[in-house]
């Protein structure tokens, strides 16, 4: 179900910094007419560390409506908490999403143990697909090929968000688990060799903002036609970098604005982007050949 280009999703703001739900909607709808293959909502670029928990529900509750039956939804869904974690991935099920994606618990932690009961606690008491999110350079903690493996035994772990950024980890997971343990990269500059070591496409943040060509992109992946993605990473590159000039989504919301999208509004502890920064991403988006965006 899950494969090939799958935004991120930001989570737009008005200026005062609440929610603003209509244009979410929007946006989504938008994702979907240009050829993202899936959505996640409520992840790391779509602000959830900052999110009260009745607006995290709020957003998985619209993108799964604006979604409708088009592609499939894979909510944010972790916490630190294994309660809390459980709650909002019982949740998520309830509102008819396809998945849940659940970062590694970051600040407390755990060992491979720890992770693995953390886990298997989720899985046992929701019915949903559950994808890893192995980020530790945001988590700390690093989840080992073997405890992925393990996991991979339950019935509904399928597969992993790797942002570890290393490659051969892909590799070596695809050894331990075989193809069918759904591999997405979690990290678009290196997506093209995560996919050609066994990926099969990427939750992506670069896709908030050129979703058509990260989509052309992973087609071109899946279909074998390294020609044509390499030619699509190179023009993608510079908005690949731009991505991370600054804490994300801070850039992605500024370029989303600076194409005619809502106001590039970020909650504190985050900042918007610098001056220099702005002008990185309106350097980025012109060397993409990105227009105005029509909702």
């Amino acid at each position: 179900m899950f494969k090939g280009s799958i935004p991120a999703l930001i989570t737009p703001m008005r200026e005062d910094g609440s929610v603003d739900g209509d244009l979410y909607q929007r946006f989504i709808d938008w994702q979907v007419r240009e050829g993202s293959h899936g959505l996640v909502p409520v992840g790391t670029t779509g602000e959830s560390p900052t999110l009260t928990h009745d607006e995290h529900r709020m957003a998985i509750d619209l993108c799964v409506e604006a979604a409708g039956d088009r592609v499939p939804v894979m909510a944010g869904t972790g916490s630190n908490a294994t309660r809390e974690a459980i709650e909002l991935t019982q949740y998520a099920e309830k509102a008819g999403a396809d998945a849940a994606l659940i970062v590694t618990p970051y600040y407390n932690k755990p060992s491979q143990e720890g992770l693995y009961a953390h886990y298997k606690a989720i899985h046992d008491a929701t019915g949903l697909p559950i994808f890893i999110y192995n980020i530790p350079g945001r988590s700390v903690v690093d989840m080992s090929v073997r405890t992925m493996a393990r996991l991979f035994e339950l019935e509904r772990i399928a597969g992993v968000k790797d942002a570890t950024g290393d490659l051969a980890r892909c590799a070596a997971q695809r050894v331990a688990m075989g193809p069918g343990f759904i591999q997405l990269s979690g990290e678009d500059a290196t997506a093209l060799g995560f996919n050609a070591m066994g990926g099969q496409g990427c939750i992506s943040v670069t896709a908030n903002v050129a979703p058509r060509l990260c989509a052309e992109f992973q087609t071109a992946c899946l279909n074998g036609d390294h020609a044509g993605a390499l030619a699509l990473q190179d023009r993608l590159m510079a908005l690949h970098d731009a991505m991370f000039a600054e804490p994300s989504p801070a850039p992605a919301k500024a370029a989303l604005e600076l194409l005619g999208l809502g106001k590039a509004v970020v909650r504190p502890p985050l900042l918007p982007m610098s001056d220099a920064g702005r002008a990185m991403v309106a350097s980025a988006i012109g060397k993409a050949g990105l227009g105005p965006i029509s909702l």
